[in-house]
């Protein structure tokens, strides 16, 4: 998960986007320096809190990622400011180094393929891939359901010509890596990368 800070373009503000919302429908509420950002249906969009170097210990710019350490100065704030808002956000990495265990082809898509990834955990992701070049026994960078494109595009559990598909296997471009037009297909990673960790984007 990545929160975000631009002092200069827009100052000691750091934001965390929580979903996507209708700009027109948009409430705020503040409390101390924290505005929760939410829509009529009263779900939570995310938090600005400003002034966030004076009551935060952060380093960078930009896009950041939201570490343990970090989250847990946020819920000290949050506490202090009586925002009883629960954050128990899911801190797992989103970018991930996957094993294609198995390939097969669809049957309803000449140019679709059905794998079997293994990312680290307990099971792996059925994904349908439409790269030429995916195949077994490769690793790859998984996008899993969560995961936020550079592009914008949020991953989430979708149905491709009908099969279950619950991540993307993604090309050096969608990750937005330099040399991205030499590549085609999907990024295939050297042998010395364990699967499940992360990959950074």
């Amino acid at each position: 998960m990545f929160v975000f800070y631009n002092p200069k373009g827009i100052g000691d503000v750091l934001m965390i986007p929580l979903k996507d919302g209708d700009r027109y429908d948009i409430t705020h509420e503040t409390k101390g320096p924290i505005t929760k950002i939410t829509n009529s249906r009263h779900q939570i969009l995310g938090y600005n809190i400003f002034e966030a170097s004076k009551h935060l210990e952060f380093n960078g710019k930009g896009k950041i990622t939201l570490t343990k350490q970090l989250l847990d100065q946020i819920k000290e704030l949050f506490k202090k400011n009586n925002l009883e808002d629960d954050l128990d956000f899911d801190l797992s990495p989103k970018f991930v180094v996957g094993y294609v265990a198995h390939k097969a082809a669809h049957d309803n898509a000449d140019k679709l393929s059905i794998c079997q990834v293994d990312v680290g955990g307990p099971e792996q992701l059925q994904i349908v891939c439409g790269a030429p070049n995916i195949d077994n026994g490769q690793k790859v960078v998984v996008a899993t359901v969560g995961a936020i494109m550079p592009s914008g595009l949020k991953i989430k559990p979708t149905e491709l010509r009908g099969v279950a598909s619950n991540g993307m296997i993604c090309s050096r471009e969608e990750l937005g890596l330099p040399n991205a037009s030499k590549e085609k297909g999907i990024y295939l990673l050297e042998e010395s990368h364990t699967v499940g960790e992360a990959f950074d984007v």
